[in-house]
């Protein structure tokens, strides 16, 4: 297949044309250059994409405004890059006659979804209830699409949950209810290339977790004896390591329809977070790292 990746300079980016390049022609689409990008410019622009998308088979839209640009960059800028910029991607699209298109979307839209004080199981009928002009116009981009998709264009988002770097305790227990590898976030990109169904679908991609629904309310009072009990290597580590579990989980992200409908498995857990920590990856923070990141 031939493949138009936009934000292809960016981290997450990076890593899906990682997963892409062995089996497809993929053409990198970013304003920032980078060597996984061959056009460089804002692909908001019509005339840059109707260039890039002649004989394309599908696009995988990653590029956006983030966590990160929130109270630097204007509103008005996240409502054209996010939402404007992704009808303008669907319309070339149609019009260039591409069969698929995958959107990265957040779990970070479900905010206010949270309750304090409890665990929120959530999956893909959990009702969304954005907090910031980022998760906003995710979730608008996203309901957008789920408008325009048709028998001419397939649509598939990708709700990626946490994958950035933070300090290693930290992410290791995220990697258990609400984090998940970028290499997993990759991959579920190359498996939603494929797979069937109606012509537009909604995923969670998330690590497997131990946990199941009705553990909630013990997660929300008695983290750590549970973690205990379904994540015993976990507790070793930590114990060994002399850090602290968590008291209280506050969510859970389920990506057991992922799974089904794309035929995909998350393949790095907590185990390989403490692995990158201690061969010193950039991937993982150092423990006690201050973290300057509006993500969720």
């Amino acid at each position: 297949m031939r493949i138009v990746l936009t934000g292809s300079s960016g981290r997450v980016g990076r890593a899906i044309f990682r997963a892409l390049a062995e089996q497809h022609k993929v053409v990198g689409v970013d304003r920032s250059p980078f060597s996984t990008t061959h056009v460089v410019g804002d692909f908001a622009s019509e005339a840059l994409l109707y260039s890039a998308l002649k004989g394309v088979d599908a696009v995988i839209h990653t590029a956006a405004l983030h966590a990160p640009h929130v109270g630097i960059i204007p509103d008005e800028e996240f409502q054209r890059i996010n939402v404007e910029g992704t009808r303008l991607v669907v319309k070339v699209a149609i019009a260039a006659g591409v069969k698929r298109l995958i959107f990265t979307s957040t779990t970070a839209l479900y905010g206010r979804a949270v309750s304090p004080g409890s665990c929120t199981w959530i999956d893909e009928n959990t009702t969304p209830l954005p907090k910031s002009i980022y998760h906003r116009t995710k979730l608008e981009a996203e309901r957008l699409l789920e408008g325009m998709a048709c028998s001419e264009l397939a649509v598939r988002v990708l709700r990626m949950s946490r994958s950035f770097p933070e300090p290693g305790d930290v992410m290791a227990t995220y990697r258990l209810h609400r984090g998940v590898d970028v290499r997993d976030v990759a991959d579920a990109h190359l498996a939603a290339l494929t797979n069937g169904g109606p012509h537009f679908r909604r995923y969670i991609i998330s690590a497997a977790t131990p946990f199941a629904m009705q553990d909630c309310p013990t997660l929300a009072s008695d983290a750590e004896s549970l973690v205990r009990l379904r994540a015993p290597a976990l507790a070793a580590e930590f114990d060994r390591r002399g850090w602290s579990l968590p008291s209280s989980i506050d969510r859970v992200y389920d990506s057991a329809q992922a799974e089904r409908a794309l035929g995909w498995h998350p393949r790095f857990g907590f185990s390989e977070v403490l692995a990158q920590m201690d061969r010193r990856s950039l991937e993982v923070l150092p423990c006690g790292s201050v973290i300057n990141r509006k993500a969720e």
